[in-house]
């Protein structure tokens, strides 16, 4: 939940949702195939390489991106995957008849 929780982590999974929408600049590798710089998602969001970089590690400790280095960068990518899962956890257990 600790992911979800900020607007700047929330800001940049709906960056990651359209990579080539956003970050079509990215010479270094295809954004959708690859992942985003995270650079280049810093100054999407006007924060500091360090501030991101936080909100990025957060997010992969909550598998919602994966990270993979190339050289002396790391790419992200969106997990869909995990960010249905959580929601659709999050879903029953918010649903009527669920455990108190």
């Amino acid at each position: 939940m600790k992911a979800m929780s900020s607007e700047v982590r929330m800001a940049i999974l709906r960056l990651l949702a359209a990579p080539r929408d956003h970050f079509a600049e990215q010479w270094s590798a295809d954004p959708v195939e690859f992942g985003v710089c995270m650079t280049l998602i810093a100054s999407a969001l006007g924060i500091a390489q360090p501030t991101a970089s936080r909100h990025l590690e957060i997010l992969k400790q909550a598998r919602f991106i994966s990270v993979s280095k190339q050289q002396k960068w790391s790419y992200c990518k969106r997990n869909d995957a995990e960010i249905l899962e959580y929601l659709e956890w999050l879903r029953l257990e918010l649903s009527p008849g669920s455990s108190v």
